[in-house]
């Protein structure tokens, strides 16, 4: 029988209720629960899972049996005692304000004492959860899930207050370390990871399994579970666009599988935009678009100068991805745990990981380029979208000039306040551009003699961009001096040299040079 598929149920009841598909990862859960006292930390992007995970676990702890008819955990030795679960949930809440905050927190738990039974006075927060926590557990200790635990602070983080918003979390969570001894078990998810170091700097017996090679694929869909559960809906779904199986699944995979969360587990897809595709007949769509980027992101990105060409080309160290603190936020593990980035591969430096990242598949590559190109120029979204369509027609019809002209209004209509005195900044706008365009943009690609700073190839096109600022006019120079054309030689397309120059202080394109190698 072909099951439904759903993106907005994350209730693990409601889904095994309603006869929705769900991708067994009740083995992984096995292996979190089967000892006392265990604590866990779970950082993954958002519409990964992490709500329906936490949801999993609560129908577990509640001894819930029925529902899990069928999936691995059944065939485990487990005894399905019935805890009392203490489910904190920090979405949808208002934490605009520190009061805002301590209310939000004190209605939380608040709630928790109603519907667990247990009468709970409003006063501060912290002390509400350690009542909660020491009532609760009089008969048997208790297991606590926290979902989102970051939310407060991701709301707040480009805040002049910011760091009192963290000062009020800490002590709230500082309440599972003084109860330890009454928590059977404790799983707690976010996006970011502020967790042992700002927050539960107590809390060391929190396991952070973000990054473990037995976890990594606990979330999302692996090659193998999206074709062997799927596959009503890719048999429907591919007969109606009358494409070949394997041409059907590769164009799926390009747009929404491709994250990896340790160098040696396989890729997962995105398991909401994929079950979005299915949910609207197959069509291709930018569905992580819909939810919208953080604003903070993009806010940091642009105060940092942040080259985003380097982090293409470099490699990381593992200890970027470290828990970091307010006043030390590094963009690159920030675009890596909300998901823009990913690990493509990994080598051994001076005895410490290094990581090479990339974007993880289309929609995601089209929603940060999207983001980030609104972002340097303040133009709406329809703006942006007119612009690369006007571009696109230029490269399509092979015309530099039109394409300059269409390059320069568009610049000479970025606001003067915007304009961004490096160039990291401005090679950051030009590679959102091309990779909306959806062309083969290799930012700062290498070359014996250095790097070009973009090299961008059509169909029957190679084109290679060099930049300078102000009054550098040595762009078209430097391509030609140090031969960047050498390595595209022997390919059959047209091979045309291009040097731009930007000017700083009026925020427009100028000194276009240009030439074809023959």
């Amino acid at each position: 029988m072909k099951l439904d598929i759903t993106s907005s149920v994350y209730s693990f009841e409601k889904l095994r209720n309603g006869h929705y598909l769900y991708v067994d990862k009740t083995e992984f859960l096995w292996n979190l629960i089967r000892f006392d006292g265990s604590m866990y930390f779970l950082s993954r992007p958002r519409r990964f899972g992490k709500s329906l995970t936490l949801s999993t676990l609560k129908a577990i702890f509640q001894g819930k049996r029925d529902l899990f008819q069928g999936l691995a955990i059944c065939d485990k030795p487990y005894d399905w005692k019935e805890y009392p679960v203490i489910h904190l949930d920090m979405n949808g809440r208002d934490f605009s304000t520190i009061e805002a905050l301590k209310d939000s927190l004190a209605n939380i738990i608040a709630e928790q004492g109603r519907i667990t039974g247990v009468q709970i006075e409003m006063e501060n927060p912290a002390t509400m959860f350690q009542k909660l926590i020491e009532r609760l557990s009089a008969d048997s200790p208790v297991v606590l899930l926290l979902d989102e635990y970051d939310k407060p602070i991701l709301s707040n983080i480009t805040e002049p207050n910011a760091k009192e918003f963290l000062k009020i979390l800490k002590a709230f969570y500082s309440v599972i370390k003084e109860k330890s001894d009454k928590i059977r078990f404790a799983f707690v998810t976010g996006v970011t990871k502020f967790c042992h170091v700002s927050l539960f700097s107590d809390l060391n017996n929190l396991t952070d399994i973000s990054m473990n090679a037995d976890y990594a694929t606990m979330l999302g869909y692996t090659q193998t579970e999206f074709e062997s559960n799927f596959k009503d809906w890719i048999a429907d779904t591919e007969a109606k666009q009358n494409l070949p199986h394997g041409e059907f699944l590769a164009k799926i995979k390009d747009w929404y599988d491709g994250y990896k969360f340790h160098v040696q587990a396989a890729n997962v897809y995105n398991p909401v935009s994929l079950a979005n595709f299915f949910i609207n007949h197959g069509e291709f769509s930018n569905y992580w678009f819909e939810t919208g980027t953080p604003t903070f992101l993009m806010e940091l990105i642009q105060k940092r100068n942040f080259d985003f060409n380097n982090i293409l080309s470099e490699t990381v160290p593992a200890s970027t991805f470290s828990a970091f603190e307010l006043d030390d936020i590094d963009p690159v593990a920030l675009l890596y745990q909300t998901g823009y980035m990913t690990i493509r591969d990994a080598e051994l430096k001076y005895g410490q990981t290094h990581y090479r990242l990339d974007f993880p598949n289309r929609e995601v590559s089209e929603s940060f380029s999207s983001k980030l190109l609104n972002a340097y120029s303040k133009k709406s979204q329809r703006e942006v979208f007119n612009f690369c369509t006007h571009l696109s027609d230029a490269m399509v019809e092979e015309n530099l000039p039109k394409f300059q002209k269409t390059m320069e209004v568009f610049f000479a209509g970025i606001p003067y306040d915007l304009h961004h005195k490096n160039e990291s900044n401005f090679q950051n706008i030009f590679y959102a551009i091309f990779k909306l365009l959806g062309y083969n943009i290799g930012a700062e690609s290498r070359t014996s003699d250095g790097r070009i700073d973009a090299v961008v190839e059509t169909d029957r096109h190679i084109y290679l961009f060099e930049f300078k600022l102000d009054k550098d006019d040595s762009a078209l120079d430097q391509i030609k001096g140090k031969e960047y054309f050498k390595p595209y030689l022997l390919s059959s397309k047209k091979i045309t040299l291009v040097g731009v120059n930007f000017d700083t202080e009026t925020g427009k394109l100028s000194d276009w040079k240009s030439a074809d190698v023959q």
